[in-house]
């Protein structure tokens, strides 16, 4: 038994009926409200298709990611490993 009132469907309408297909906003296309997330860390709606963040779907913008994380996914993927320099090898170099 489905407990409807739990996710908030009405009674009368089945789960596919419950989407919202409509576009709102100028332009042919609009912004259709199914793409339409909430952010995170701020908490504010945002359309994940424009959103500059590497996780488009979690973040609203790369600072909230940054805030968030710590870091970006970007950076994190461009990073770099460095070599560690064997003790014994430092110390010949040096003399």
């Amino acid at each position: 038994m489905r407990l409807r009132w739990m996710y908030g469907i009405p009674q009368g309408v089945t789960e596919g009926e419950n989407r919202m297909e409509t576009t709102i906003g100028p332009g042919p296309a609009g912004i259709s409200l199914n793409n339409i997330k909430v952010c995170a860390r701020c908490s504010l709606r945002y359309d994940w298709r424009k959103s500059p963040s590497s996780l488009k779907m979690t973040y609203c913008g790369s600072l909230c990611e940054a805030g968030d994380l710590g870091f970006t996914m970007d950076a994190l993927m461009r990073l770099e490993r460095v070599k560690k320099v064997e003790p014994e090898a430092a110390e010949t170099a040096a003399n």
